[in-house]
């Protein structure tokens, strides 16, 4: 797997590349100069299983309050930059344990080099961001278009104008709201660089459209070994971008823990409401922390059958309510008091 031999990067007190677990990122949606709001949002990524933050820092008064806000908080902070390198330095200056560029944007190679200066001080990596919506002219007309091929170049000579410069402390992203582009940008740039390579689609949409194609996009990738840190970017809450990374990464195999929990579509046999009671054990299910599989059936005759690669389940139908353990029934119940019954199984899972 590419993934086992890309680079160790340190960010913060998290490793990432090497073999070290794929780990979640977000980004933040406040001001960052609100302190107290920014604050807030990340305590509450973190609870949901966020590993790494990134925060927009548009102006030196939100570079400033990296400061505060790093106090604050327990995960690495990425300070993400455009157009002016001054904040770069000030950011990594103020706390920040990671800085997003892109070398093009900023704006010369003078002004490159005091970034990677400061950098090279502190030890701080600098992911190197390359977008399709931003690819340079000359390689748009060099493959006819956006492309994979000038993807991964563009964020090839970026990396190569740093290590010139004698720093190699790097992590690269190249993302596209394509796709089968970005799948095969990450094809192509794991055969040709060690570097650490941060995934995710970007521009993906909607909670529901987003949802789908960063599952698919991010599936292709990781599937195939590449990518060390990942952010399934969403039109909606942060907060739904983690609870999507996690069971990305969960049904892949790369990560454990958590309740996973499976149900049936609905078929005219069902006699519950069963779609009311699968979102039911699916919210109820995410302060639980043990890494079992929960099936939810909609009806009693076929539902212990079809439960049994759970580890347990519930059917129900007609008032009647059952638990089922390995396609075993183990308890019948009121229907109206399944959902509890549950609850309660899973909470003394372990005695």
């Amino acid at each position: 797997m590419y993934r086992e031999h890309t680079k160790v990067v340190q960010i913060g007190d998290r490793k990432i590349g090497g073999g070290n677990p794929i780990l979640i990122q977000s980004m933040t949606n406040t001001r960052t100069d609100d302190i107290n709001a920014t604050v807030a949002q990340i305590l509450e990524l973190e609870a949901a299983g966020c590993e790494i933050i990134r925060c927009a820092v548009p102006d030196m008064a939100a570079a400033e309050a990296l400061t505060e806000i790093k106090k604050q908080i327990h995960i690495p902070l990425v300070a993400d930059i455009h157009f002016d390198y001054r904040l770069a330095i000030a950011a990594m200056e103020h706390g920040a344990d990671k800085i997003r560029i892109n070398p093009g944007n900023i704006g010369g190679k003078e002004k490159i080099q005091a970034v990677v200066n400061v950098a090279k001080e502190r030890q701080i990596p600098i992911r190197v961001g390359v977008n399709s919506g931003s690819l340079e002219k000359d390689l748009v007309e060099k493959y006819g278009g956006v492309t994979a091929e000038g993807l991964v170049e563009s964020a090839l000579d970026k990396v190569k104008i740093i290590e010139d410069m004698g720093y190699d402390n790097l992590v690269i992203s190249i993302k596209s709201s394509d796709v089968l582009m970005c799948a095969k940008a990450h094809e192509l740039i794991a055969e040709k660089t060690d570097y650490p390579l941060h995934v995710g689609i970007t521009e993906a949409g909607t909670l529901y459209s987003g949802n789908i194609k960063s599952a698919v996009g991010l599936g292709i990738i990781l599937y195939q070994g590449i990518g060390d840190t990942i952010r399934v970017s969403l039109t909606g809450a942060p907060l739904e971008e983690i609870k999507s990374a996690k069971r990305i990464l969960k049904t892949l195999g790369l990560r454990k823990g958590g309740v996973e929990v499976v149900s049936c579509p609905t078929c005219g046999r069902t006699r519950i409401d069963l779609i009311g009671l699968a979102n039911q054990v699916e919210s109820m299910v995410q302060d639980i922390p043990l890494d079992i599989k929960v099936a939810v059936m909609g009806c009693v005759v076929n539902g212990p059958g079809e439960a049994k690669e759970a580890d347990i389940g519930i059917a129900g139908g007609v008032g009647l309510g059952l638990l089922i353990r390995k396609g075993e029934i183990i308890k019948k119940v009121p229907e109206d008091q399944l959902l509890a019954a549950l609850r309660e199984e899973l909470l003394h899972w372990n005695e």
